[in-house]
């Protein structure tokens, strides 16, 4: 058994923005039930500040160098869920509306990740392995190996690097390797974290990292190709044998149709069904939409960007107001689609409606009483809302790609096995197609539907299985 820190730029329960806080938030203590010793640290935002302060103990101050400046560190911690985790506390980086997308991130996470490294040092707490989580992340293995080598105690941390959505890398300019991160210029001219003319916290990761994942087998592959490697497609080929892809899980007590508390009608496998339709009723009414518990309600929980497919959905407008549907679509993103949805909704009031933001609470009602949920996906590393709605027995309707290809097993009306849909082309007219594929067996083939939420909801979509893979990848760490 393995003692592992977390690094990550967010996390549940504390804040989310992203498919990285779910699983902050659920695979340490996954972990620690099968016996690691696991910790957590993260940096300390406004919005955690202002909920869980109070709660925190103080553990130290201390101080880290940028831009040739010390600044101070202050450190908390608080126990959940058996996973201790600690908050670097620096107001002016941290205590912000958003976490991300300033001018200063690149600044901003090289103090976050030296904080991290210099903590170690001050709670002489050596764990066997440092996990770290997407581009906020990627200079650790690097600043252990490159200026800590010196010392015996970094030098024998093995490092875990975990892509989540390689789209987005942490590219910064060069001059940040002397006055932020303290690393010398040669690191730059010999390659290892040069990237288009500037540094990238990703490829660092990429490249001094003992173990690289992604977080599904499929997406571990697609990354290898130009199509989808986002131009560090070299740099990933030369790790692919240390490239392993374990697919996300759940939290399976928080998602649970049997006692979620933020539902009207409970169910389980066996009143699916007829609660189903109670729940749609009731959402139905509360978002106003034509009250009608047989009509095939699509659910959609998701940004609203590029890369969640929505452009493929504005190219079928006309198709998809002229289906025997209804549509309640949560989410906001790119401004575009999201005038688009408002203009959906105001010229077809009672069929489709949009709740533009993100509410937790309103999330779990769709889950629960959608028939059908959407996630036509451009490039999808695993995806979490899919698993999440087989959970809740609402078919997923997906495209083929990473995680989604993985976990999603498209209905094959010969054998009767499937628990969701699926076309394989990024193309709107297969997306369509398959919608209308869907349509026709929700109407007219009322058993074969009955079936498909039976397998959905017998799909073990719990981190059981994942975390077992993550405990082989850590055993094969510490063998070195």
């Amino acid at each position: 058994m393995a003692s592992i820190l977390m690094v990550a730029g967010e996390g549940l329960p504390f804040i989310k923005t992203g498919g990285l806080a779910d699983v902050i938030g659920s695979l340490p203590p996954e972990l620690v039930k099968k016996g690691h010793e696991v910790r957590v640290v993260m940096p300390l935002y406004q919005k955690i500040a202002q909920n869980y302060h109070q709660d925190f103990y103080f553990e130290k101050e201390y101080s880290v160098s940028i831009n040739y400046h010390e600044v101070p560190v202050r450190l908390y911690s608080i126990i959940k869920n058996n996973v201790v985790f600690y908050f670097i506390e620096h107001q002016g980086y941290f205590e912000r509306d958003s976490l991300y997308g300033y001018d200063d991130d690149g600044e901003r996470f090289a103090y976050f990740q030296k904080a991290v490294l210099e903590m170690l040092n001050q709670l002489n707490y050596w764990p066997q392995i440092i996990h770290c989580h997407d581009w906020h992340t990627g200079m650790i293995p690097c600043l252990c190996k490159e200026a800590h080598g010196y010392d015996e105690r970094y030098r024998n941390i093995r490092h875990v690097y975990t892509i989540h959505n390689l789209a987005y890398q942490g590219n910064f300019g060069v001059e940040m390797l002397d006055s932020c991160l303290g690393l010398g210029y040669h690191l730059f001219d010999n390659g290892n974290v040069r990237y288009d003319g500037g540094i990238s916290f990703m490829k660092s990761g990429i490249l001094y990292a003992d173990k690289v994942t992604t977080v599904s087998p499929s997406y571990s592959q697609e990354i290898l190709t130009p199509q989808y490697g986002e131009h560090l497609e070299m740099v990933l080929n030369m790790r692919k044998y240390d490239l392993w892809g374990i697919t996300n899980g759940i939290d399976i007590e928080s998602w649970n149709p049997m006692s979620d508390p933020e539902i009207p009608y409970h169910f389980n496998k066996v009143n699916a069904q007829a609660q189903k339709k109670e729940n749609k009723l009731a959402l139905q009414k509360e978002l106003g939409l034509q009250e009608d518990p047989n009509v095939l309600l699509v659910g959609v929980v998701s940004r609203l960007t590029w890369q969640k497919g929505f452009y493929l959905l504005m190219e079928k407008l006309n198709e998809l107001c002229a289906a025997p549907i209804q549509l309640a679509v949560l989410g906001s993103g790119e401004p575009l689609i999201e005038e688009k949805m408002a203009q959906l909704e105001a010229g077809n009031k009672g069929k489709i409606v949009f709740y533009r933001g993100y509410n937790e609470s309103l999330s779990h009602r769709i889950y629960a009483a959608s028939d059908l949920f959407l996630m036509p996906s451009l490039f999808e590393p695993c995806g979490i809302s899919q698993l999440i709605s087989m959970r809740y027995g609402t078919l997923p309707l997906v495209r083929e790609t990473g995680g989604l290809r993985d976990t999603v097993q498209p209905f094959n009306e010969y054998e009767k096995t499937g628990n969701g849909f699926s076309f394989a082309n990024y193309s709107s007219d297969e997306l369509i197609n398959t919608l209308y594929f869907a349509i026709d067996v929700y109407y007219n083939r009322k058993e074969d539907w009955t079936t498909l939420i039976r397998h959905a909801m017998n799909t073990d979509v719990s981190w059981e299985k994942s975390a077992g893979t993550y405990g082989l990848l850590y055993d094969e760490l510490l063998k070195y």
